[in-house]
């Protein structure tokens, strides 16, 4: 298998840890980084998630009208202009044009925000998640992230590309999905999402802060299923807003 992974940090976010961790941690403020995944495979490129909308942060008016100060208690997400997509792909050597395909893991708006910088881009996401963000089924989906967009929807796991495989894992949304990539080196990688933010998440089986219609029962059995398939494949879980654990990573594969 020659699929490659790389991680692309773009951007990060203050809140109360009882987000990542429900019923633990009230009081305690986290940092956490708001990443995309690049996978090069022989068929494409693909990014898994696309971070926030860099206008929505900056712009004044789209800032107070979707980040108010009495929902996002920390503040809104942090993105530097380095951090956004077109110039975390020209540091790489490539444009938005040499995505074949975004896969969004959930509508969140700090993983679908980004979709305004991909125009023309093939996006899949599940059936579910899409009807539940319509819905507005919580307060972190913002319509405008992917309203009129064609989206091309899927149904259940599948093979996205040859070694790389959606995973339904539910519970934080009702459409949540990770990605388990195999790799040209080392172990596959599954990419949990935020079905498990931190560690704490998947080691102490932990379910997230916010879950889809309170079901907890469902994102804790989401946990267990991902560390179940990285049992049986021997893959790196990778938990997907813990800031000691991307500090680590990154600085272990010479990531920047």
């Amino acid at each position: 298998m020659s699929n490659r992974l790389r991680a692309l940090l773009t951007g990060r976010h203050r809140y109360d840890k009882t987000l990542s961790t429900r019923g633990r941690g009230a009081g305690v403020v986290i940092e956490a980084p708001i990443l995309a995944y690049l996978i090069e495979t022989p068929n494409g490129r693909i990014l898994y998630d696309v971070g926030c909308d860099y206008q929505k942060l900056h712009d004044p008016a789209q800032r107070a009208r979707y980040f108010a100060p009495d929902a996002f208690t920390y503040g809104a997400p942090t993105m530097t202009e380095d951090e956004r997509l077109p110039a975390q792909l020209k540091a790489l050597g490539l444009q938005p044009a040499d995505i074949d395909l975004v896969f969004i893991g959930h509508l969140h708006f700090d993983h679908a925000g980004g979709l305004c910088e991909l125009p023309g881009c093939e996006v899949h996401v599940q059936a579910d998640e899409l009807a539940a963000a319509t819905a507005q089924e919580d307060s972190a989906y913002f319509a405008a992230d992917f309203a009129g967009r064609a989206l091309r929807t899927q149904q259940g796991e599948y093979e996205v590309a040859p070694g790389v495989r959606a995973i339904a894992s539910p519970g934080h949304t009702a459409g949540h999905m990770s990605l388990l990539v195999e790799l040209a080196a080392g172990p596959p990688v599954l990419l949990c999402g935020d079905a498990a933010d931190l560690q704490e998440n998947l080691e102490y089986e932990i379910a997230p802060g916010l879950c889809w219609r309170e079901r907890e029962d469902l994102a804790l059995a989401s946990i267990r299923k991902l560390k179940s398939l990285a049992h049986e494949t021997g893959a790196q879980l990778w938990p997907n807003h813990d800031l000691a654990f991307w500090a680590g990573t990154m600085a272990a594969r010479g990531w920047h």
